[in-house]
């Protein structure tokens, strides 16, 4: 739980609402995590090995997303909790390595490939049976004031689908707070923005090398 504990590994936004901001933000912010919020994995009904979703920050089992679960002052903090469920591929190995020992013991002969097909996506649906999800759960500070956004994640592929949920799901933009976004608001052109001599250590002339020597013997 990176926001409370201090930790600083973030991405941070600006949000931009899509139309008119909110007049009831506690109804809108309901809504918009309602509409994202995390599912578990059925694995029984399904051969999904992802989930994804909102959930509440200090309780990461909890999307009843009451007031006082998401509203610290003048922010909103959840988490995006994010399931994965998968079958080690050495596991599976040593599993239909049995299956084909007992196989060609009780045959008298070795399994065909459509048999070794067959059992290998049986052993492959008890294992994932038998498996426990693995859980991650990434923070998400809102300030509704200044209206900047923290995601608490660092893969550039879970910040890529945190900014889609949350774009989709509460009908806002989130540009990047980095100082070519910021200068872009600001109105600074490309060039103001090249890196200088100096930054990039280039080589001073020879002829600001004398130029410098003649003004330093003049002194």
């Amino acid at each position: 739980m990176p926001v409370l504990s201090g930790a600083v590994t973030f991405s941070r936004f600006r949000s931009e609402h899509a139309g008119d901001a909110p007049s009831d933000t506690k109804r809108w912010l309901s809504k918009g995590l309602k509409s994202g919020l995390f599912e578990p994995i059925d694995l029984k009904k399904t051969e999904d090995e992802r989930a994804a979703g909102f959930v509440e920050l200090e309780n990461s089992d909890s999307t009843d997303f009451t007031a006082g679960s998401v509203l610290y002052g003048e922010y909103a903090l959840f988490g995006f909790r994010v399931d994965t469920v998968k079958v080690p591929p050495a596991l599976l190995k040593a599993e239909l390595g049995k299956w084909q020992k007992e196989f060609e013991k009780r045959e008298g002969r070795q399994p065909t490939r459509g048999e070794k097909s067959e059992n290998r996506a049986s052993l492959k649906h008890m294992l994932r049976q038998r498996a426990v999800p693995m859980t991650k759960v990434h923070d998400v500070s809102w300030n509704l004031k200044t209206n900047q956004v923290q995601l608490w994640a660092s893969s550039r592929k879970t910040v890529d689908e945190l900014l889609l949920a949350i774009e989709e799901c509460f009908q806002v933009k989130l540009q990047p707070l980095v100082p070519a976004s910021l200068a872009a608001r600001a109105g600074i052109s490309d060039e103001h923005l090249v890196p200088t001599p100096e930054l990039i250590g280039m080589e001073i002339s020879s002829s600001e090398i004398a130029s410098s020597e003649a003004n330093h013997g003049d002194a």
